[in-house]
């Protein structure tokens, strides 16, 4: 449901029916941002409680238009302080507020959930009693996701990471150069934010260098486009896809975590616009990986999710740490699918208050075997190039645990269909134009 009239739309017989929904599970969920990590929390949120979610953004990307789960509000821009608070004050979240409905605040991407923390701490009086924002405070928020910082907590700690160096642009760039590593390297901004508003020709959400020369000119763009915070570049871990990782941890108000689900990604996005988002994840366990995040986190004095980039390297037979992302990931119906529904530590931690009982230390981490995937069952299994695990990925689709975020029978109408199926055959065409199976395995 769309909402161009805030008035009318309270009035909405619809609306008014999940008014009664939300009063009675306790809350109402509130998600800035309108992109495939929103459609994954709202599904989970449907799928726990029967709910709708709200969701705040100034495009509705292909993922949640024509949702019969989401109730879309139209705001500014949700990276901005600013605009996140007059979304609190629009007309239907107003309504629900003077009714008593506590709001559950998301961020569907980092920088949205800054923006979320940074109203907190500028504005308390605008969210209240009412308003439930279950992140941390700036400063942890800083200590873990700008990148650089988030290194040196790995290397202080002795958990696994890539060789790392970090590049501050705020200072002489030619006398930081070169850095000694080994070529290729991965170079990315240590602050997200601070990159969404950076322009220029040629820009990645992350950049793969073959050469030193290289780097100095990608960092002679990075200049002259005004980004002066840091830059994290690290040295590759050998191997494509495949030995990607993705732990999703959730730590309660003592920092202990109290669920972790771990996945293998298969195959991952190499549009430009998208590089780096898994495609197909491969659900597993690894008990190991999460005791390293529990040192992490209770460093940090982490609460609530934290999901985890990490790499096999088959040099050395460990897992690698790349960055913490301080949310649910763009990914995270891996873990719902899966059979573990993620937004119900948030309930029950921030809502209830049922789960950080003073002593209780129970880790959750067994799922199903499962394969995530936003692409067609034939296409996924065609990027495997391990027999092994092809014929397990295989084993796990014909016996029907191929899990699509997009494609849910409590959210099917004729126009949404017709929508999801066009944006299914424009992913086939765009992996298949920028990274095709055949890179892989040599099919």
């Amino acid at each position: 449901m769309s909402a161009e009239a805030s008035p009318v739309l309270t009035q909405d017989p619809r609306w008014q029916e999940q008014e009664r929904a939300w009063a009675e599970v306790g809350f109402a969920p509130v998600i800035i941002g309108g992109d495939a990590g929103a459609y994954g929390a709202a599904r989970a949120f449907h799928e726990a409680y029967g709910i709708t979610s709200l969701v705040l953004s100034k495009h509705q990307m292909w993922m949640i238009k024509h949702s019969k789960i989401i109730t879309h509000l139209e705001i500014e821009n949700g990276t901005v302080m600013e605009h996140v608070r007059t979304g609190l004050n629009l007309a239907p979240i107003r309504r629900l507020r003077d009714q008593g409905i506590p709001i559950l605040l998301l961020g569907a991407i980092d920088s949205t959930v800054q923006a979320i923390i940074e109203l907190r701490e500028a504005h308390p009086e605008d969210l209240g009693q009412d308003v439930v924002v279950p992140y941390v405070d700036r400063a942890r928020f800083d200590a873990a996701t700008v990148k650089d910082n988030f290194t040196a907590l790995a290397e202080n700690l002795g958990v696994d990471h890539p060789v790392t160096r970090v590049v501050d642009f705020g200072a002489d760039l030619d006398a930081q150069l070169p850095l000694e590593l080994s070529f290729p390297v991965w170079a990315k901004p240590a602050d997200v934010t601070a990159w969404y508003w950076t322009e220029f020709e040629g820009k990645h959400k992350v950049h793969r260098v073959q050469t030193p020369e290289e780097l100095a000119e990608l960092f002679g763009k990075v200049h002259a486009a005004g980004y002066r915070a840091s830059f994290v570049v690290q040295e590759e871990v050998p191997g494509d896809d495949q030995n990607m990782r993705v732990l999703t941890c959730y730590a309660d108000q003592n920092s202990v975590i109290r669920f972790a689900s771990w996945g293998e990604t298969v195959v991952e996005d190499h549009s430009p616009a998208a590089l780096g988002n898994p495609s197909v994840i491969l659900t597993t366990k690894n008990s190991e990986a999460v005791d390293q995040a529990q040192k992490l986190l209770t460093e940090l004095d982490w609460v609530g999710y934290a999901n985890f980039d990490l790499k096999y390297d088959p040099r050395d037979g460990k897992t690698k740490f790349f960055e913490l992302n301080p949310r649910l990931g763009r990914s995270s119906y891996y873990i719902t699918g899966a059979g573990n529904n993620p937004v119900e530590y948030y309930v029950r931690d921030f809502i209830r208050g049922e789960l950080s009982a003073e002593g209780e230390t129970t880790r959750v981490e067994d799922q199903a075997e499962t394969v995530y995937t936003v692409l067609p069952g034939w296409l996924a299994s065609r990027y495997v190039s391990d027999p092994e695990r092809r014929r397990r990925i295989a084993r796990i689709l014909r016996s029907g645990g191929r899990r699509n975020p997009f494609f849910y029978a409590a959210d099917r109408s004729p126009r949404r269909m017709a929508l999801l199926l066009a944006a299914q055959a424009s992913l086939v065409r765009k992996f298949l134009r920028f990274y095709p199976p055949s890179r892989v395995t040599g099919e």
